[in-house]
């Protein structure tokens, strides 16, 4: 049991890993020769130490095609909204990816395909 209580006590003050931010919904909207994307994201944000940061829009390959940076917490607006437009999509394609992503945590492993129209 002496040999255990060190390695408890190091377990409880490993930080506990939140929840990826979780994208609730996206759209796509044509604007010339552009596309504007609107973006609906929850994140357990906790302050300026922990807070959804970002949101990317990947080809179906992974190749980044824009990023929107969240600059701030959103701790008492959740879920929230945001805007990317100019977003240049090569011709033909059919579908994005829309990955968001954490101060702490990174890239998160989920991603949302959106249908573009």
């Amino acid at each position: 049991m002496r040999q255990l209580l060190p390695l408890i006590f190091c377990a409880a003050t490993l930080p506990a890993l939140a929840d990826e931010p979780r994208i609730e919904t996206a759209a796509a909207h044509n604007s010339g020769e552009t596309w504007q994307f609107d973006v609906t994201l929850s994140h357990p944000d906790s302050g300026w130490d922990h807070y959804a940061d970002g949101w990317r829009i990947l080809d179906l390959d992974g190749k980044e095609l824009g990023l929107r940076i969240l600059a701030h917490p959103h701790e008492h607006e959740q879920p929230f909204t945001r805007s990317l437009g100019g977003v240049q999509i090569p011709k033909g394609t059919k579908q994005v990816q829309i990955q968001a992503r954490c101060l702490i945590d990174g890239w998160g492993e989920t991603t949302t395909i959106v249908t573009l129209p």
